[in-house]
């Protein structure tokens, strides 16, 4: 009996998600209707339960099936409604708080389904035990993992802070397996893994998400660059962050900017429950310090209300790439037996007004496909300073800048085996590297890479050779081939896959790329963002900007109106 009860509060909250739907997306029907709906669901949902226990032809796991019926309900209404089990409880204190109980350490797994360390955190027990990226996991406490999956393996590698753990390992070069016991702890992922100086008096922050420690961690970086660089100006960079909890944002917001600002408003289908201002509040740490704000097509949520609110503030110039388009507000509510919900309740609005939410998901309920807002619906509000800004699905940059490109070979690189193990090569043959601004390869490196994919026979998707054999097609079908047959096979034959022409080709890019992976390894994310944000371009064009202070107070002030000409 208490099984079935299990379940049907499982379908309870099923159903009454359903009621939910039904009323905010049914205009006009009465409350009686959704309450027949509910019941009907109820009723419906629970009676095929139990025909499925007790007919169908092989036993099935009604938790499971519950877990996949309520998952595939909450898809249908967006992407970023949720449910989560008691087995999950971890993922959402990760993504509220940025810690867990484990290691300290990425995993991935391989095509021939081993997992392996991909990246020990600096500082964390992995690093300070001794593991190192690419190092092999065949046993988490004499159990095998030999063939294994990276979610059973993540679920293994974490516990209660405290809790020994035995791990047994197979390092790259060495005949014989490593067994290595430590202590798991409580891991707190810093959303600030580079603090620094750029320029001439420039401070530079990058911030990763919004866990509830990110207001802190900036707070910390920021005062600390004062302190000892005296800085000048500041870039805030939160290109490739998709954002986190409103609160802290509003914290941030609140460091450079005066006291009782409206920085953000919510708005829900219960105006009483899910609508609130938020302002800023307690003393702020600079208001007049220049502040360039880097934003990219990742950029989401809390990065784009940070961003949106400096913005719309005349407190920062936001500079970059039109950011993703997140204008949603999502809550976490209580299951039974420990389940949570993380529900879209609201949308949200910046200061002049706008909200910049991309995707529209009503169609998508209804099940029809989301839509995405044109440029031609576009409205036009102002900022404090009379500004034009638009809610143009996101947010789009006082000075746009083109996003570099990455050839389709690098993309490749990344996700490869072979060149991930020659970087763990390399470090097993080098026990130190120069400092992250002075490390370079050498030819000699560059070369033995080249020969390592070469021997490995490396491949990608070329690009070109696809869209001539698209563009061969097509003059087929119009007719056009055999009139240009002879041009068509000269350029088939400049297109014949050239590794070794790529590889120097797109050497300088992929030499980044390689130096980054390397300085991860000695120095950790710290190290390599060190040495990235010196060659990153926008870093260059902010950096460009605030070392120009009349450009930059024009960026932030309204163009003047041209007077009309009254005739006698």
């Amino acid at each position: 009996m208490r099984y079935w009860t299990k379940t049907l509060c499982l379908l309870l909250a099923l159903a009454s998600s359903c009621s939910l739907v039904a009323q905010n997306g049914g205009k006009g029907k009465k409350a009686g209707d959704n309450k027949f709906s509910y019941i009907q669901a109820l009723d419906v949902l629970g009676s095929s339960m139990a025909l499925l226990e007790r007919n169908f032809v092989d036993s099935i796991d009604i938790k499971r099936l519950s877990q996949i019926g309520l998952t595939s309900m909450l898809e249908s209404l967006d992407p970023y409604t949720e449910y989560y089990s008691s087995e999950d409880n971890d993922k959402i204190r990760l993504l509220t708080t940025g810690e867990y109980g484990g290691i300290g350490s990425v995993i991935s797994q391989r095509p021939d389904s081993t997992i392996i360390i991909n990246d020990p955190m600096e500082g964390m027990p992995a690093a300070r035990a001794g593991l190192r990226a690419g190092d092999v996991i065949l046993e988490i406490d004499g159990k095998d993992y030999r063939k294994s999956t990276s979610e059973i393996v993540s679920a293994a590698l974490k516990g209660t802070p405290g809790s020994k753990i035995t791990l047994l390992i197979q390092r790259s070069g060495e005949s014989k397996p490593r067994r290595i016991e430590f202590r798991r702890e409580k891991i707190q992922v810093n959303p600030v893994p580079y603090y620094g100086t750029l320029g001439k008096d420039c401070g530079y922050i990058a911030l990763t998400n919004f866990p509830n420690t990110a207001a802190d961690e900036v707070k910390n970086a920021f005062l600390k660059l004062k302190e000892k660089h005296q800085i000048k100006s500041l870039i805030l960079d939160l290109r490739d962050n998709g954002g986190g909890l409103i609160d802290e944002a509003i914290k941030i917001v609140s460091f450079f900017v005066p006291a009782g600002e409206v920085v953000v408003t919510t708005k829900g289908r219960d105006t009483w429950r899910q609508s609130a201002t938020y302002r800023t509040s307690g003393k702020p740490l600079d208001t007049e310090m220049p502040i360039v704000v880097l934003i990219n097509a990742q950029s989401a949520s809390a990065s784009e209300i940070v961003s949106g609110a400096l913005q719309d503030m005349d407190r920062a110039v936001i500079m970059g790439v039109k950011s993703y388009g997140k204008g949603l507000v999502q809550t976490t509510m209580s299951l039974p037996y420990d389940g949570t919900l993380k529900l879209t309740t609201a949308k949200y609005y910046i200061p002049s007004g706008r909200c910049i939410q991309r995707i529209d998901y009503q169609s998508l309920r209804e099940g029809k496909g989301a839509t995405v807002l044109p440029d031609s619906l576009t409205k036009v509000y102002h900022t404090r300073a009379g500004r034009e800004v638009r809610d143009a699905g996101g947010i789009l940059p006082d000075v746009a800048l083109k996003a570099d490109t990455l050839p389709t070979m690098l993309i490749y690189l990344r996700y490869n085996n072979d060149a991930f193990d020659w970087v763990t090569d390399y470090t097993h043959k080098h026990k130190s590297i120069a400092a992250p601004l002075d490390f370079k390869l050498t030819d000699k490196d560059y070369a033995d890479f080249s020969q390592r994919l070469i021997d490995k026979k490396f491949d990608y998707d070329r690009q070109s050779s696809k869209e001539l054999t698209k563009l061969i097609e097509l003059a087929k079908f119009e007719g056009y081939y055999t009139k240009g047959k002879e041009a068509f096979d000269q350029l088939k034959a400049l297109l014949v896959p050239d590794l070794k022409h790529d590889l120097q080709f797109h050497r300088p890019q992929i030499e980044q790329y390689l130096t980054t992976a390397i300085l991860t390894r000695y120095y950790y994310n710290r190290g390599a963002i060190e040495r990235s944000i010196r060659e990153d371009k926008m870093a260059a064009e902010a950096i460009k900007l605030l070392e120009d202070p009349m450009r930059y107070r024009e960026l932030l002030t309204a163009p003047k109106q041209a007077k009309a000409e009254v005739k006698p």
